[in-house]
């Protein structure tokens, strides 16, 4: 079983100007997403969804990677990292959830940007032209508050009820003009070691 690819999707959003003055430098959100046919469509309640992830899942992972990294020249460039599925409403949620979050997806977007955090989500179930929102943190530190974005976008004809919309996103920078600080001066402030921030 290979992945059942309907078409692919990628989008590139350039902010010029935010807050009234000129970005320091454009700031790009960058998506790459894939409609496929659900592995399990007409399947009924399926027990073991593992054969269908490990079939599906790398080649997922693999092919939109690739695309995020043509779109932003380069993994040096993609500083922000996030992954997010929508599957059709004649699929199960979890069908959404597996093939994005197993290793075997991620890791081939991980590792070819030398990123050490985990990969913000969203998962849903929806019709054709349902949000996606993939939220995006740095792929280095996921206390760098700077980098916490959110891309919004849709697909007019997808998915269909017994598809699935695979997607990652990138960005190429910070919020023009961040100024909240990061969560380690808070936990500075609140008094809360940093090597146990949720002082438990």
């Amino acid at each position: 079983m290979t992945a059942q690819i309907r078409k692919t999707f990628t989008l590139i959003e350039t902010t010029l100007v935010e807050g009234g003055r000129a970005a320091p430098r454009p700031l790009k959100l960058i998506t790459a997403a894939a409609v496929l046919k659900n592995p399990w469509a007409g399947m009924g309640f399926v027990e073991d969804l593992k054969p269908a992830i490990h079939a599906v899942a790398p080649e997922l992972g693999a092919l939109l990677t690739a695309m995020i990294l043509e779109a932003a020249g380069g993994a040096d460039a993609v500083e922000g990292y996030g992954k997010a599925a929508v599957v059709g409403l004649d699929g199960e949620l979890e069908h959404a959830n597996a093939l994005i979050h197993t290793l075997r997806f991620g890791n081939h977007y991980r590792h070819a940007l030398g990123a050490k955090t985990y990969l913000a989500f969203t998962n849903v179930r929806g019709p054709a032209n349902c949000p996606v929102m993939i939220p995006l943190m740095d792929k280095h530190d996921e206390g760098r508050r700077s980098h916490y974005q959110t891309i919004h976008f849709s697909i007019p004809d997808a998915p269909a009820a017994d598809e699935i919309v695979v997607a990652l996103g990138a960005s190429t920078g910070g919020r023009p003009h961040h100024r909240i600080g990061d969560r380690y001066q808070d936990l500075k402030d609140l008094g809360n070691d940093l090597a146990n921030p949720a002082a438990v």
